[in-house]
C-alpha cells in the first residue's frame, strides 16, 4: 500500500477514486508520564514519554486508515494528513485521513 501526503504519484495514473479513508487513536497520558513531564516543565527538555506516545498513536491511526482502504480495494492513500484534538483532560486523540485510490 503506497501512502503518501502528496496528491499525484509522477508516472502513476488513478484509475478509480475510492473515497476518504481514515483512521483514529485516542491515548490518555498515564501518571509516570505526567510526573516527568512536570519535571521537564521545571528544567526544560523533550518530553520523551509523551513523544513516544504520539508516535504509538500516530502508527496506530495510519494503520487502522490503511485496513479501511484495503477494505475498500485501494492500492494507495494519498493526500494523507494528521490532525490532533484533545478528548478529554488527559487523553488525545490523534486522527489520519486521506483519499483512497487505485494506481495504475
Amino acid at each position: 500500500m503506497l501512502v503518501t501526503n502528496i496528491e499525484i504519484i509522477p508516472g502513476k495514473r488513478v484509475t478509480k477514486h475510492l473515497g476518504l479513508v481514515q483512521g483514529s487513536s485516542v491515548r490518555a497520558k498515564h501518571l509516570g508520564r505526567d510526573i516527568m513531564a512536570g519535571l521537564k516543565n521545571i528544567f526544560g527538555g523533550e518530553l520523551k514519554g509523551y513523544t513516544e506516545l504520539l508516535q504509538e498513536s500516530r502508527e496506530e491511526a495510519m494503520e487502522r486508515m490503511i485496513q479501511q482502504a484495503e477494505a475498500v480495494g485501494a492500492n494507495a492513500v494519498l493526500n494523507v494528513r494528521f490532525s490532533t484534538s484533545s478528548i478529554a483532560a488527559g487523553a488525545a486523540e490523534l486522527f489520519a485521513y486521506g483519499t483512497a485510490v487505485v494506481l495504475e
